[in-house]
């Protein structure tokens, strides 16, 4: 079982690199508003609650596994997988919420977002 952790925790950490920071068009742009409002939109981001994110995803996923292992005769093992699956599944979904709030901030702000 520590095997698959291992692995799911190296996913998260490949996922959350994947997603580096706005690339901003900076002609024209004025880099002390930018730092400002930068700021403030990563305040935004802050919002978005990860943590009860994995908790609801480890449950559901937990239940599903629950099910499955049910069937198949290890209910332990199934729960425990789906729990693993499903938190990180709603954990990588929470970073890219994150990220696509971030950069609608900027670009509302009225900055060229280029990636």
């Amino acid at each position: 079982m520590k095997l698959p952790g291992f692995i799911i925790c190296a996913v998260l950490a490949c996922g959350c690199a994947a997603h580096p920071d706005p690339i901003i068009d900076k002609k024209g742009v004025d880099e002390e508003a930018l730092s400002q409002d930068w700021v403030e939109c990563e305040a935004y981001t802050e919002e978005v609650a990860i943590e009860m994110g994995i908790a609801k995803g480890s449950a559901a996923g937990a239940a599903v596994g629950a099910i499955s292992g049910a069937i198949w005769g290890d209910v332990e093992r199934g729960a425990a997988n789906g729990a693993l699956w499903g938190g990180t599944a709603s954990g990588l979904d929470a970073d890219r919420e994150r990220q696509q709030i971030f950069k609608r901030c900027l670009a509302l702000r009225g900055y060229r977002v280029l990636n």
